[in-house]
């Protein structure tokens, strides 16, 4: 989880850490994919501990262009029992 401080002159209520109050200087942790939402606002925010860096998902891998394709095969069709 990221950490960012409220710098701004009042409390805040935010709903997305349940409805709680935050309050000037008070720093809190955010979801790490959320931290952009709340340090775009420099008026009001400030980053105290940037979301760690994750490792990429399968999906966000290069694979390279010679590397085998695995088949795909289709399950086998019921047989019918014949009456």
């Amino acid at each position: 989880m990221a950490r960012v401080r409220l710098i701004g002159p009042e409390p805040v209520s935010v709903p997305e850490l349940g409805g709680r109050t935050v309050e000037p200087d008070e720093i809190v942790e955010v979801p790490d994919e959320r931290f952009e939402a709340y340090v775009c606002q420099t008026q009001t925010w400030e980053a105290i501990d940037e979301p760690r860096a994750t490792e990429p998902r399968a999906t966000e891998l290069e694979v390279p262009a010679d590397a085998p394709r695995l088949s795909v095969k289709k399950a086998a069709r019921p047989q019918k029992d014949e009456v």
